[in-house]
């Protein structure tokens, strides 16, 4: 199996195992009463497991950002930006005909 195949699967697990440890915290911590709406409501267990679910897309496919994101060699390898600082260009005047001028004072 290829490397990057592997890193998306494992990824996506720890995503998954994320988002069920935050999910028991908002159980457990009865964020807006969700405690009780899964305990007491018929089909609560279908609300818990799709709390599960669609946080895990959410954080899986965070997790995994951030994977890939930090395989990403530095761009600038230099100095650290102590370089010499880019010149702004001249200001160059420019005459505005007599026409165009009048109509500026108005």
């Amino acid at each position: 199996m290829p490397k990057l195949i592997k890193m998306y699967i494992l990824h996506t697990v720890i995503g998954f195992v994320i988002a069920a440890i935050f999910v028991a915290l908002l159980i457990w911590l009865n964020v807006a009463n969700l405690r009780h709406l899964v305990t007491h409501a018929e089909g609560g267990y279908l609300a818990l497991l799709m709390l599960v679910i669609f946080n895990g897309i959410v954080f899986s496919g965070v997790q995994f950002g951030i994977a890939v994101m930090g395989m990403a060699e530095p761009e600038n390898k230099g100095s650290g930006g102590r370089g010499t600082p880019a010149r702004a260009p001249d200001a160059i005047a420019v005459r505005l005909p007599d026409a165009i001028a009048v109509r500026a004072d108005r």
